[in-house]
């Protein structure tokens, strides 16, 4: 019986299997006994630890390796290793089948032994085999998390006569030359050994092993035991490869043919374009860009590179890739506002007027304002400094941009560098770049449609660098009066002049801009709002926003100043009016909800007081009742700055039993760590003046903690503060918890200057302080504090830290408290 022969009994053989309680799966019974004997030479059947192999086929004395990593074949590997290393290796038909039954696998496999297994790092097993024999699968048995395979060694068999062998075998080598020489695929080591093998079923396997590609051809190479017939397979296979191979060639040969035809397309339409120029036929797009740039007021090397670009792109024509970058950039730059210019009607009333409408109070930064634009309307070539509105969020910042523009009826353009961190984001990328595009400048300028218009950075403190560049350097250039005459950008590869552009920056912290860019600048600081500017701005502007946004108006919703008064004292505490907005926001909200829940006809006019709040917007979240408990011992409120405004910072001291250690918790920086070692020096050299030892600190650790341990904190400010709380916790003198100080100590406990003293006052406002403590030189910058704040509460100066251990520890008794701490 031949090959073919053999796998459609195979086939035949499928229906015949039966299941039984010992989990035997599949079992068949071979027909035809030429598969399993050789003459007169009858084979028995084997048991072998079984492996499926995916989309690869092993032939007998074959070196190869497979990776194993399903639980099967893992127990089939460690099971041969136990016997005699063979295993049985067959592959599957289909390959995504994860637990192949008998029926998805081919009837005919190879006998292997394992040669070498190497875990790799992924955890699957890497399994060098070398091949013994064909084998026919005649049983399958599942032997729980192995699989095991009942197989007959397969015998070959000859099928030639006399010198034919010779013949086939010298007609299969020139075959194989042939294909190499064609395809130029093949290692010389291959072709070495196909031509050194003289055996023709090993010569066979060699050739089906590493010339078929589909699976179906190899196993059927696998399945044929006559060595005749599996010549003649791998014969037709390499004529087919050799056909395949020669068409290949003949497509590529027409692609070849199509692009040459193709070039010459374009070379006749560039003479088709040359004689379009002769006789005045050219191209409409051409003329309309001629067309456009003599009515632009575009010049010098910006007109020159355009008028390049354009004899370019008439040279290269409309139907390559060049032609789309040059398009684009001819209209990008005939779009640009060149030589358009808003009209200055500058009044320094209608200025002043419209400042004062858009915010309410601010009058030092309204002042200085109205300062920079009156000497710019008077010097029109003015190169003054750029402005820069450093404030907390939500102060305003962005609004005042708006009003400056809208003082000077120009038009306002704003870009936001908040996360900026490439260098090009500014500068634009060059035209070498696929999908390039100016930077963020040119195309702000572009959209406002004007050479002079109100800009706005938002953010320039926020701005990071990397690999890509430094953003705050591409700055320099656009905000320095002396160089934005002739900026730049990568794209446009020519000047163009931000002389007449007002550029405007807004920051938190004027701290984190850099230096360079730092000094090109005026910066003008926009304080925080108090109580009774908050519920003025609330009055005339947030809630008549809020109403108009939540479709509502003033017969339908009202608010008391006492319950805006409450929810700014109750529901907020910031510098801005952000979160004031949001919870206005939420009131109308609430109440249209309401309005629609009530029949039309009982609906009427709701006013919105205090007592109605927490219905509204729930249970109050701020209280001043941690500053209204009393006193308590090491316990002290330091003031603080950050970019969000000023804040009150507790500071908690504990003395607890050790050995002289100083604890410093709550996420603090260099600086403040040294505040706190300076302090406790200072405390330590009072200590024997109020009647505690040394022996006291070598027997006693003291731990410092700012609360809020997972924002970081830093700065020299806190000096006094910790001072007043360890002074407190090592004597046991309660501190009053209604008053909040700030300063730097010295080692003499000095009280040195600090800055930001108004954010931090207003916070202690905010707070509900009664008294805060300030050294003696930052009296100059109680001039700046409103009113309102002074007559809240106490502001007093101090020159050293006893005058602070005065006011905070009023029951400072040494002798009591001596015995009291001993």
């Amino acid at each position: 019986m031949n090959c073919q022969g053999i796998a459609a009994g195979f086939v035949s053989l499928l229906d015949t299997f039966s299941f039984d309680k010992y989990n035997l799966i599949y079992e068949c019974i071979l027909e035809d006994v030429c598969l399993i004997h050789d003459h007169d030479t009858h084979a028995e059947s084997i048991r072998l630890p079984m492996v499926a192999l995916r989309g690869m086929v092993i032939y007998p004395e074959t070196v190869v390796h497979f990776d194993a990593g399903r639980e099967k074949s893992v127990a089939s590997l460690n099971q041969a290793l136990e016997g005699d290393s063979r295993l049985f290796v067959v592959a599957q038909k289909n390959a995504a089948v994860d637990d192949p039954k008998i029926q998805d696998l081919y009837p005919v496999g190879t006998i292997v032994k394992i040669k070498q297994i190497v875990r790799m790092p992924d955890g699957i097993l890497r399994v060098l085999v070398e091949g013994i024999s064909r084998a026919a699968l005649v049983g399958m048995y599942d032997m729980g998390s192995m699989g095991t395979a009942e197989v007959f060694s397969l015998k070959e068999k000859n099928g030639f006569a006399g010198n034919e062998i010779k013949a086939f075998v010298r007609m299969v080598k020139h075959q194989f030359e042939r294909l190499a020489h064609e395809k130029n695929e093949f290692s010389a080591e291959l072709r070495q050994s196909v031509q050194g093998e003289n055996d023709p079923g090993r010569l066979a396997d060699l050739i089906a092993s590493n010339v078929f590609e589909d699976i179906r051809d190899k196993q059927a190479a696998l399945e044929c035991t006559s060595v005749f017939e599996r010549l003649h397979k791998v014969s037709e296979v390499m004529e087919d490869e050799i056909d395949i191979t020669h068409l290949e060639r003949d497509i590529q040969k027409r692609v070849h043919e199509r692009i040459e035809r193709n070039n010459r397309e374009y070379y006749l339409r560039e003479q088709m374009h040359v004689i379009e120029d002769e006789l005045g036929e050219a191209d409409e797009d051409i003329d309309n860009y001629n067309s456009k740039l003599n009515k632009s007021a575009i010049s010098g090397e910006a007109r020159e590179r355009t008028e390049k670009e354009i004899k370019r792109l008439t040279r290269v024509g409309n139907n390559t890739p060049e032609s789309a970058v040059l398009q684009s950039y001819i209209e990008y730059m005939l779009e640009l506002p060149w030589g358009k210019y808003d009209p200055d009607e500058f009044s320094i009333q209608r200025a002043r007027n419209v400042l004062e409408n858009d915010h309410f109070g601010l009058d030092e930064v309204k002042k200085r304002i109205l300062e920079f634009l009156a000497v710019r309307s008077i010097k029109k070539d003015a190169k003054g400094p750029i402005l820069c509105l450093v404030g907390a969020p939500g102060v305003g910042k962005t609004s005042i941009a708006r009003s400056v523009a809208r003082a000077l009826k120009r038009k306002f353009c704003q870009v936001s560098l908040g996360g900026v961190h490439d260098e090009a984001e500014i500068r634009g990328h060059r035209r070498t770049y696929v999908a390039a595009m100016p930077g963020r400048v040119i195309s702000a300028i572009k959209q406002a449609g004007t050479m002079n218009p109100v800009f706005l950075f938002d953010e320039i403190d926020k701005m990071a660098s990397d690999m890509r560049g430094d953003p705050a350097a591409a700055m320099l250039e656009v905000l320095d009066p002396e160089q934005n005459s002739a900026y730049r950008d990568h794209y446009l590869e020519a000047p163009f002049d931000l002389s007449g552009v007002f550029f405007i920056t807004t920051a938190n912290n004027a701290d984190a801009i850099p230096k360079p860019l730092y000094d090109r600048m005026e910066v003008i600081e926009v304080p925080s709002y108090t109580l009774e500017e908050k519920v003025q701005i609330a009055k005339k502007h947030l809630w008549k926003k809020q109403l108009e946004e939540n479709g509502l108006n003033g017969k339908m919703l009202r608010i008391t100043d006492k319950a805006i008064a409450e929810v700014i004292d109750g529901y907020t505490r910031e510098a801005g009016v952000r979160t004031l907005e949001r919870k206005l926001g939420a009131i109308c909200r609430k109440a249209v909800v309401e309005r629609l829940d009530t029949a039309e006809e009982e609906r009427k006019l709701v006013t919105v007081k205090p007592e109605m709040l927490k219905e509204y917007l729930g249970a109050r979240r701020f209280s001043h009742a941690s500053q209204e408990q009393g006193m308590e011992v090491g316990v002290v409120n330091g003031l603080a700055w950050t970019s969000v405004g000023g804040e009150v910072m507790p500071i908690e001291v504990s003395v607890l039993p050790g050995d002289g250690k100083l604890i410093l918790t709550g996420s603090l920086g260099d600086v403040m760590k040294e505040s706190a070692e300076i302090a406790w020096s200072y405390v330590r050299s009072k200590m024997e003046h109020d009647g505690i030892t040394e022996d006291f600190r070598k027997k006693h650790d003291l731990h410092v903690h700012v609360p809020e341990g997972a924002t970081p904190k830093d700065g020299p400010s806190a000096g006094i503060a910790l001072a007043c709380a360890i002074y407190s916790a090592v004597t046991g003198v309660k501190a009053r918890q209604d008053i909040a100080m700030t300063g730097e100590i010295s080692l003499r406990g000095k009280a040195l200057p600090i800055g930001g003293v108004k954010e931090k006052l207003l916070a202690a406002y905010r707070a509900g302080i009664k008294l805060a403590l300030v050294p003696n030189e930052n009296e100059k910058d109680l001039e700046t504090i409103p009113e309102e704040v002074k007559n809240a509460m106490s502001i007093r100066t101090i020159s050293d830290a006893m005058e602070a251990f005065a006011a905070v520890l009023p029951e400072n008794k040494t002798t009591a408290v001596v015995k009291a701490v001993v």
